[in-house]
């Protein structure tokens, strides 16, 4: 993966150790409420961090920029894709499709998507959401929006299956006010937010937080401001040649995660597996071919 492909936050992450003390203050200055806290004047910048103007320009050019000005020329950019609404994604990509099958394109996109989200993802951060996940001292609560409560939905039906006090959390604004009665200092709140982060799902997580929960969020490449308020946020690409994002890259993650927390405790899942199949040979619930 080049520099091109990443996103200015993946490069102030990648590159982080190699950064002056002041120069740090200044890239958790701007992921802070990223990528808008960017977009001032470099004095507003510098003074939002704290530090000298001549150390926001040193900085930038660090991550391969000619100047200040190439730098917020690509964070409008990324504001710009961040926001944009089916319609606006499919004439981006329709301009310069190339000349190949969809499925040719559509799957190169996604692989591309699952190679990069890979790249930035921390071994120790996923190991530590699936340790808070399999828990069981923990409830879990799982939450998505409009598209991605599909996402909530196929984490919560295998993770209830896996261990007890797991909640499906409806994402509707006027519901989930009730299930946050139930969240108690240190319970796992599993949050997925893509672009157009939803203001209903950010308030649950700012309520959440004041609660004592523990949030790991799901998000894109642009980060959900959900993010300010996780412990543990995984960052998934999501561009394809479509008018709607694609969701295989988080899937695979979550896959991963049930596939982590499943054998995290193995014995106690597997006894639930075996009282779950019981119940399932009593109501007939699947056919039998014997």
């Amino acid at each position: 993966m080049t520099e091109e492909t990443k996103t200015i936050a993946e490069m102030l992450q990648g590159r982080f150790d190699t950064l002056t003390r002041a120069e740090r203050q200044l890239a958790h200055s701007i992921l802070e409420n990223y990528p808008v806290s960017g977009l001032g004047s470099i004095t507003a910048i510098a003074e939002a961090a704290d530090v000298s103007t001549p150390t926001v320009a040193r900085m930038v050019q660090k991550l391969g920029f000619k100047g200040f000005p190439e730098f917020q020329a690509e964070l409008r950019h990324e504001l710009e894709a961040k926001i944009s609404g089916p319609i606006a994604k499919r004439d981006t990509w329709v301009e310069n499709a190339p000349d190949k099958h969809v499925l040719n394109r559509f799957t190169e996109a996604v692989i591309g998507n699952i190679e990069q989200t890979l790249a930035h993802i921390d071994p120790d951060t996923f190991d530590a959401a699936t340790s808070m996940l399999a828990d069981t001292k923990r409830r879990v609560f799982i939450v998505g929006g409009r598209i991605t409560r599909a996402l909530a939905d196929y984490l919560f039906l295998h993770l209830q299956a896996i261990r007890e006090r797991v909640t499906h959390v409806q994402a509707i604004s006027n519901a989930w006010p009730h299930y946050l009665l139930d969240v108690s200092d240190g319970d796992a709140v599993v949050i997925f937010d893509v672009r157009r982060y939803e203001n209903s799902t950010l308030k649950l997580a700012e309520m959440v937080h004041e609660r004592g929960g523990r949030i790991v969020l799901f998000t894109d490449q642009w980060r959900s401001p959900v993010h300010k308020f996780a412990e543990h946020s995984f960052s998934s690409r999501i561009i394809v040649p479509s008018a709607w994002d694609s969701s295989v890259a988080i899937l695979l993650l979550i896959e991963t995660m049930i596939a982590a927390v499943q054998e995290a405790n193995w014995e106690h899942t597997k006894q639930r597996m075996e009282e779950l199949e019981v119940m399932f040979d009593r109501t007939r619930f699947f056919r039998k071919f014997t």
